[in-house]
């Protein structure tokens, strides 16, 4: 999707600071990535560094073992989350850990948020679940989230945040706005009476229709 370390770059940039304007991490937590298609690299945010302080260009190039290949700062402590997710899933080209309330505290009770909100449905494809918890940028948590996440694109780190994946970088960051939303709603929904579930044969239309139809506008200028 990414033809060009330029290209992921921008892409990786927008969406971190799409990801602090939108108050799903705070300070220099979270972190984001894109696949560079041609070159099998993955540009992904540094460790340690106040996006504020950063331009496009300042962004760390690593490959798929997690070497430095280029970039004026290092790769994010969490990469081999990023490069598990992106190894086992080819349809995936950007990945977003976050921080944010809701989605946290329902990763505290260690829950996963049904699908209770079309949004959610479309986007994130149906129920979150949650992987097991494992220290942040432990092998085992890489492993565990690509277990965990199977073909759904997001999931809940246990006591931990949030990761969203996309077939772009900005969808991945949609996947994280929509199920911080859906977390709070359901939260809500939960203190006032009984939340209904949507069936599985519903998601599953809204889901594809979302993948093939809606998307696809989405979609242009990513390439």
């Amino acid at each position: 999707m990414y033809r060009t370390i330029a290209q992921a770059q921008k892409a990786v940039y927008e969406s971190a600071m799409d990801m602090v304007h939108s108050k799903l991490v705070a300070s220099t937590w979270g972190n984001v990535s894109a696949r560079v298609e041609e070159d099998n690299l993955i540009v992904v945010t540094p460790s340690g560094i106040d996006y504020k302080n950063l331009t496009p260009q300042d962004l760390p190039v690593i490959d798929m073992q997690g070497q430095h290949i280029e970039g004026k700062y290092q790769a994010s402590s969490e990469k081999a989350l990023h490069i598990a997710l992106l190894k086992n899933r080819p349809d995936v080209h950007g990945v977003m850990h976050t921080h944010s309330v809701y989605a946290s505290a329902f990763s505290v009770i260690r829950e996963p948020i049904p699908p209770i909100i079309e949004d959610m449905i479309q986007i994130a494809g149906g129920f979150v679940p949650v992987a097991p918890y494992y220290l942040p940028g432990s092998s085992e948590l890489a492993e565990g989230v690509v277990q965990s996440i199977q073909n759904q694109y997001g999931v809940l780190l246990a006591n931990h945040g949030f990761v969203g994946i996309g077939r772009t970088v900005h969808e991945a960051f949609k996947v994280c706005l929509v199920v911080e939303k859906a977390a709070q709603i359901y939260s809500i929904a939960r203190s006032i009476g009984k939340p209904h579930i949507l069936d599985e044969h519903d998601v599953s239309i809204m889901r594809d229709a979302y993948l093939n139809q809606y998307s696809k506008l989405d979609m242009k200028g990513e390439s």
